[in-house]
């Protein structure tokens, strides 16, 4: 019964909007974007109880890298066919926020035939629909978010080739079986009570809450939940009453929702409830770096937009701490682009023509520095010698004084012998 309600309410969605023609699809395709299935997952595929054209609906988990592909049984519930690994995936846990953060999205997504690329420069792709109601609605901005092949990524999911055409294929034979648009749940991990007690005290663990009420109803139901969004939150499975209808940026309105799934759902609750409790008192592993809201989204984005430009930037994104410093890594380098190398070209000008210029001072200041002492030169050539002052010792008064002296004791020795006789 519930599988048949959540049913009801993804038809209800899917009718509300206007799906694409399948020529969107298969015009103008390149070989690779019609390759079949392979064998062994089509043989696993029936021993499921499955159907090649049957409805699919994608999972992804960013902290285990993962990407399933989900396809729906003949009893109407969901089960997992294929999981892959994902190739390269930029930024942290977390939402997106603005163009530019590198974040790839979280939240649940609609994917329908004229978002599928089969002539996408990256081999494969299909863009997942980013922004939706609730991002839009939140101001969050960004453009071109796609799962897509060639194994290079800035905010997108990117998988090896190979992979893309798996992954394009099960999209591809559901539109051709009648679905009309499939769903991507995005999530940071999976939401399990270990995960949650591990991000209990994370910014973002408010946001993650609220996603893991449409992952509970799924894990319930084995079926898409039904997503709306009014009062800026995601809302599942809930019907409005008469004349209702859900504004993104409104007021919820009345609704009702199925006793079944309120029973399941609070059966599921309680459990989990106990199971988070006895996590968060044991020894749980360290989360992993995430995103610290809108002003690391801002940081991020501004060095994004220097890079664009081709300026030198440093190698890897600044990251916000928790302190409120930015960590900048040391290394720089510059996007190897036109744009790149126009910048490297005018930057290569520029430092040229600075070294050009002081050199020309060097060469100046020496020029006058050789003038002056060249000047210094002839001055000292023509200034007279100034000869060096001999004072002369006056030796010879020196010399007659004891001469002088001599002579008057001689005159006195004969006075005396004449009065006393000899």
């Amino acid at each position: 019964m519930i599988a048949n309600i959540a049913r009801a309410g993804l038809l209800l969605a899917a009718l509300a909007v206007a799906g694409c023609s399948e020529s969107s699809v298969t015009d103008f395709v390149p070989q690779h974007a019609n390759r079949q299935l392979p064998a062994k997952i089509v043989a696993e595929m029936k021993a499921k109880g499955m159907n090649k054209s049957s409805p699919v609906l994608a999972r992804v988990f960013k902290e285990e890298g993962k990407l399933e592909v989900w396809k729906q049984k003949t009893n109407g519930r969901y089960d997992i066919i294929a999981s892959y690994d994902i190739c390269k995936m930029s930024g942290k846990l977390g939402p997106k926020f603005t163009e530019g953060d590198r974040q790839s999205p979280e939240g649940f997504y609609t994917v329908r035939p004229g978002q599928m690329n089969p002539n996408s420069s990256y081999h494969l792709a299909f863009n997942i629909g980013y922004p939706n109601a609730f991002d839009r609605a939140n101001g969050r901005t960004g453009s071109n978010l796609m799962v897509h092949g060639a194994c290079s990524s800035s905010g997108c999911f990117s998988m090896t080739d190979a992979q893309i055409e798996e992954i394009y294929a099960f999209a591809r034979d559901a539109f051709k079986g009648g679905q009309t648009e499939f769903q991507v749940q995005s999530y940071p991990f999976r939401m399990t009570p270990a995960n949650m007690a591990r991000y209990r005290n994370d910014p973002n663990y408010k946001f993650w809450a609220m996603l893991k009420e449409g992952y509970d109803h799924f894990e319930i139901t084995k079926s898409p939940p039904k997503v709306d969004v009014c009062e800026k939150r995601y809302v599942f499975n809930q019907i409005p009453e008469a004349g209702g209808t859900f504004n993104p940026t409104g007021a919820c309105p009345a609704v009702t929702q199925p006793q079944a799934l309120q029973t399941a759902y609070q059966a599921y609750k309680s459990k989990y409830d106990a199971a988070f409790a006895s996590a968060t008192g044991g020894d749980i592993p360290a989360p992993k770096p995430t995103i610290a809201g809108i002003k690391e989204a801002a940081i991020v984005s501004d060095w994004t937009k220097k890079r664009a430009r081709g300026e030198r930037v440093p190698i890897e994104p600044p990251s916000l701490n928790q302190d409120g410093t930015v960590t900048v890594t040391a290394r720089m380098g510059r996007i190897d682009s036109a744009e790149g190398r126009r910048m490297a070209a005018l930057d290569a000008a520029a430092e040229a023509k600075k070294k050009a210029a002081e050199e020309k001072a060097q060469a100046v200041a020496a020029a006058k520095a050789a003038k002056l002492a060249a000047q210094q030169e002839v001055v000292t050539a023509t200034v007279p010698q100034q000869q060096p002052v001999v004072t002369e010792v006056p030796t010879q008064a020196a010399q007659v004084a004891p001469v002088e002296e001599a002579g008057a004791a001689t005159k006195l020795k004969k006075k005396l012998l004449g009065l006393f006789g000899s």
